[in-house]
């Protein structure tokens, strides 16, 4: 296969078991370690991106289809005997796991029957994974999956991103400790902060700030223009994503992006979505009273399923936001665009559009959450355009 060749990502029904995460945007946006599933894509396999995704949101992330498409499952983690597989694919070429596709390199005219009508793949050479392959095979496909493989694919991306650079200087106000790699990017303000590099590297990245009296302690990543506010703990296996801020004690954790947690409080095993805000002083449990395995709300089951991990804390949708002192009990999910708030501890699944808390849930407006969103986005010089509009109005009014 050529390089600069046309990737397009899909995630079938597992878009649902992923909800409220993806609400938002196809799988491949969400954030394991350093870098989204997309550009860990991108990057191994040298190649433009695309998603087949929801309707209501393909306008924001359109499909690009060429004369000779390589389809990925991006619920997938890219290993070296996955990559070897697709590598080798020809035209007309299915990769499967489990009866489930992984991969396929297809014409135009297939690609558009499949869309179309979900048939063709019996025109396709099926190629099933070798044991090699499978060994080492791992995936997204529920929200907890993404902080379970968090400290790997930071590890992981680390190398990539890292590979044949030099760090920036690194501040001797800063004390280090540990034999494992710490990476700077150029505009970092970093002072007076422990860096204990033992168990893992740690990554900070463009522009990025870490207060005085941080410590951070790897596997960690802190994404470009990030802020680590005055004194925060932020322990092994977080991601921090760009235009976070985040302080207080955090385990665990990957913020996707532009979210704040800037005050004081403990959130754990936890995913937290874009435009979040956790407010002073939240704080959130990640294991229960008794050490039995956490169960979660699922959208797929409508109904909570057993996740079989003892740790697991909250998964918040994007455009949520919590009010100072809230209390997230064990394994709570919450949807998008919610206002909560008050005394006591809400209920472990809020639904998107919800307004209140312990005392009981209103609808948070859809203006009012519209009128929030642009305020906030503008803030960080992001416009709130009309097809996120579109798709906060149509998940306002949609039965999930």
């Amino acid at each position: 296969m050529t390089s600069n060749r046309n990737l397009i990502l899909f995630s079938d029904e597992h878009w649902f078991n992923l909800l409220p995460l993806t609400f938002t945007r196809p799988v491949c946006e969400l954030r394991v370690g350093i870098m989204t599933l997309k550009e860990k894509w991108k990057y191994y396999l040298n190649g433009t991106c695309s998603d087949i995704t929801q309707d209501y949101l393909s306008n924001k992330y359109p499909v690009r289809i060429e004369e000779d498409n390589l389809l990925i499952n991006s619920t997938f983690l890219p290993n070296p005997s996955l990559l070897s597989h697709i590598e080798a694919m020809n035209l007309m070429d299915a990769l499967f796991f489990d009866d489930e596709l992984v991969a396929a390199r297809v014409d135009r005219s297939t690609l558009e029957v499949l869309q179309a009508t979900g048939e063709g793949f019996s025109d396709l050479r099926n190629i099933i994974l070798n044991e090699d392959a499978i060994l080492d095979l791992r995936r997204i496909t529920m929200p907890h999956h993404i902080f379970i493989e968090n400290g790997k694919e930071i590890i992981r991306d680390f190398d990539i991103i890292t590979k044949d650079r030099e760090s920036h200087p690194i501040s001797p106000t800063n004390t280090i400790l540990g034999t494992q790699p710490i990476f700077v990017e150029e505009g970092v303000w970093m002072e007076s902060c422990i860096l204990n590099a033992t168990d893992g590297p740690i990554y900070i990245g463009k522009e990025a700030v870490v207060m005085e009296n941080s410590v951070l302690r790897g596997p960690v990543s802190v994404g470009e223009h990030a802020v680590v506010k005055v004194g925060a703990k932020i322990y092994k296996d977080t991601t921090i994503g760009p235009n976070c801020k985040v302080g207080g004690e955090v385990q665990n954790t990957v913020f996707l992006a532009n979210s704040n947690k800037g005050h004081d409080g403990y959130i754990g095993n936890s995913v937290i979505g874009e435009w979040c805000n956790l407010g002073a002083d939240t704080n959130t449990s990640n294991l229960k009273n008794n050490y039995l395995p956490v169960k979660v709300w699922s959208y797929t089951k409508k109904s909570f399923v057993n996740t079989g991990e003892q740790f697991c804390g909250l998964i918040m949708g994007d455009h949520s936001k919590s009010g100072i002192n809230t209390m997230f009990n064990t394994g709570t999910v919450v949807g998008v665009a919610c206002n909560i708030f008050g005394d006591g501890f809400p209920r472990t699944f809020i639904p998107s559009f919800s307004w209140g808390g312990a005392a009981g849930f209103t609808t948070h407006q859809l203006e009012k959450a519209l009128e929030t969103a642009e305020v906030v986005m503008k803030r960080r010089g992001i416009t709130l355009t009309e097809n996120d509009r579109e798709i906060l109005t149509h998940l306002s009014k949609a039965d999930y």
